[in-house]
C-alpha cells in the first residue's frame, strides 16, 4: 500500500496552499476544548441541563481493546449508574448483549443494524444497541 502517495502525482503538503486551510482549521477549532480525562472524570466535570455526552465504550466482552486496564467489565454498572444520575442527556452505543440490556434496563435502548467494515471484503451485518437517557 502507498497510503496516498504516488511517484505519479506531486505531494499532496504544498507550502502555497497550507495557510488557508490552517486558517480554516483554526476557525473551526476556536471554540473547542480537547481533554485527556477519565470518562468518569469527564462526565462528572461536564455534566449540566444543557450537555448530550456521547459514550462510545469498548463492546462487552472486548474490555482491553482500548488498552490494557483502561475499562473493565465492572464499569459498564458504574457507568449506568453514574449516568442514571446526570443533569445532561447521553447517548451510548454498545453490542447488543443481553447482560448490556440488563444494567441499562432504566434507559430507552434502541436496537440499530449496522455493518463491521474495518475490512471491506469480511464486513457482516450486526445488532448495536443504542441506549440513552438522563436529564
Amino acid at each position: 500500500r502507498s497510503f496516498g502517495v504516488s511517484k505519479e502525482r506531486p505531494a499532496r503538503f504544498n507550502l502555497t496552499t497550507l495557510e488557508p486551510l490552517l486558517e480554516d482549521l483554526h476557525t473551526r477549532l476556536a471554540g473547542v476544548v480537547i481533554e485527556c480525562l477519565d470518562w468518569e472524570a469527564f462526565i462528572a466535570r461536564y455534566d449540566a441541563p444543557g450537555t448530550l455526552f456521547y459514550l462510545d465504550p469498548p463492546y462487552l466482552g472486548h474490555e482491553g481493546d482500548y488498552g490494557p486496564h483502561m475499562f473493565a467489565r465492572a464499569d459498564f454498572a458504574r457507568m449506568a449508574e453514574l449516568l442514571k444520575g446526570i443533569k445532561g442527556r447521553f447517548i451510548l452505543s454498545i453490542n447488543d448483549r443481553a447482560e448490556i440490556r440488563e444494567i441499562f434496563a432504566w434507559a430507552d435502548c434502541e436496537e440499530v443494524e449496522t455493518r463491521y467494515s474495518a475490512n471491506a471484503k469480511a464486513s457482516k451485518r450486526v445488532s448495536e444497541l443504542l441506549i440513552s437517557g438522563g436529564g
